[in-house]
């Protein structure tokens, strides 16, 4: 028996990196997993990839009405949600100075709205004893040159799980951040480019480990946050960072 038999799970931004994994994850341990992304043929790669129990619906985070067809998508094919993970993100390098408001309306809509609006939208399919994930990052407590605006979102979903746990205790809904270190992703490799390998590497560095996380470490986590194994944690804050933050 796997540990998600039965349950019914969203991850956005499921397409490609810690989503996609996280999906595979859920998939091999019993779950149904829909899974959203912006891209079509990436979506279509990652159902193939995840499997049978998967269903892509594309959709982006922003865009309020996609959310209400993928919800009104979800209600008429499974009916409920037992988990949802808002996943979904994006980030680029812009340091003081050189910040436009494309970007910080960008990142803010997607990482901040867009979190906000997932969550709030999936509620009414929410069983009791469900557990929602949001993806915040070790950046929301750390100052990183060049990311103002992601690790200023970051901070906003850690406060957003600490709402919310306090806000659907009395619904029985668990409420989570899951902060990753620095992940092996596409999303990571088009951050860091066109430092490339050599910032990459030197994030591996400040990590005790001495590399950078696997998108499939942070999946473990988010199964533990997601499960049973998890029914009396709610509010926390999950670091999947090789000691980053904590050495």
């Amino acid at each position: 028996m796997g540990q998600l038999d039965e349950k019914v799970a969203l991850v956005t931004g499921g397409s490609t990196g810690i989503g996609l994994a996280v999906a595979r994850r859920f998939a091999a341990e019993g779950a149904t997993v829909y899974l959203t992304g912006r891209s079509k043929a990436e979506m279509d790669e990652a159902v193939r990839t995840v499997g049978e129990r998967a269903v892509g619906i594309r959709s982006d985070v922003s865009d309020l009405d996609d959310l209400d067809r993928l919800f009104a998508q979800i209600k008429e094919r499974s009916g409920r949600l037992d988990v949802v993970v808002a996943n979904a993100g994006f980030g680029e390098l812009a340091r003081l100075g050189e910040i436009t408001e494309e970007h910080y309306d960008k990142t803010f809509d997607t990482n901040g709205k867009g979190t906000l609006f997932t969550v709030q939208k999936a509620l009414p399919l929410m069983s009791r004893g469900a557990s929602v994930i949001v993806l915040s990052s070790t950046n929301a407590s750390t100052g990183v040159r060049g990311m103002t605006t992601y690790s200023a979102t970051k901070a906003v979903v850690r406060s957003f799980a600490r709402t919310w746990a306090a806000e659907l205790a009395g619904r029985g809904i668990r409420v989570n951040a899951l902060s990753p270190g620095p992940t092996e992703t596409p999303g990571l490799r088009s951050l860091t480019a066109p430092g490339g390998r050599q910032l990459a590497d030197s994030l591996a560095a400040a990590i005790p480990f001495g590399r950078l996380a696997r998108a499939e470490e942070v999946a473990n986590a988010a199964l533990f946050l997601a499960s049973d194994q998890s029914s009396f944690t709610t509010g926390a804050e999950l670091f999947v960072d090789g000691g980053l933050n904590q050495v």
